[in-house]
């Protein structure tokens, strides 16, 4: 089920939602697209703002941890049996962004940092769906991969490679979706929208339960 292309509808679902909340809700961070807080991060040390430049920092480092913490839960828990070690990082990543929720407009860069801590964790313990390697909390990987299945199927007329590209430019879609969803839910609903995401990944971390009890009955 970790591998499951349901399982990456949500995740996918959430990681969109979360970009466009941090964006329009936590000072215009990205949770998810560290790229782009690196590029701000220099912007902002070129121009000499220091303060808004550890407001990009925060999240960076944030993300580093999340990735290093995930690294200990894989090799603590893998081969613990009551539950996945996968679903340990969904219900950390659901109690941090419910926690998110609660945080006031004066505690925004704790926001963004715990946003980014938690995507770091999914990003790294989700990578593949279906045997594709995939990401669920960004895009442009996936897109080269995508693009690049697409011009291979062109040329060798392989259909497993159109049906991955299919997946692929699938999963763009669904965080497209999220983001939609996340900017309106944002605007209608303010910081609590996030919750929302903590309900998607909730979903996830059930889905992966279900997947068990379907395989133990067999």
């Amino acid at each position: 089920m970790s591998e499951s292309m349901i399982l990456a509808v949500f995740l996918t679902l959430a990681g969109g939602f979360q970009d466009a909340y941090s964006y329009n809700c936590r000072g215009k961070v990205f949770a998810n697209a560290q790229t782009g807080n690196i590029v701000l991060l220099g912007q902002n040390l070129a121009q000499g703002a220091w303060g808004k430049a550890v407001h990009y920092l925060m999240p960076l480092l944030a993300f580093v941890a999340g990735v290093y913490v995930t690294e200990w839960v894989h090799h603590i828990y893998k081969e613990y049996q009551k539950i996945h070690w996968r679903q340990i990082v969904l219900a950390v990543e659901t109690v941090l962004l419910i926690i998110v929720g609660l945080l006031p407009h004066s505690m925004d860069v704790a926001a963004n940092v715990l946003m980014s801590f938690a995507c770091a964790m999914q990003v790294n313990s989700f990578r593949k769906f279906k045997g594709i390697p995939c990401a669920t909390t960004m895009c442009i990987g996936n897109m080269r991969s995508a693009t690049e299945m697409l011009c291979k199927y062109h040329i060798t007329k392989d259909k497993v490679l159109k049906k991955k590209s299919i997946h692929y430019y699938l999963v763009i879609l669904v965080f497209a979706a999220g983001a939609a969803a996340g900017a309106m839910f944002s605007l209608y609903i303010g910081l609590r929208a996030i919750w929302i995401a903590a309900v998607l990944l909730l979903i996830g971390f059930v889905l992966m339960f279900i997947r068990e009890e379907l395989e133990a009955d067999r």
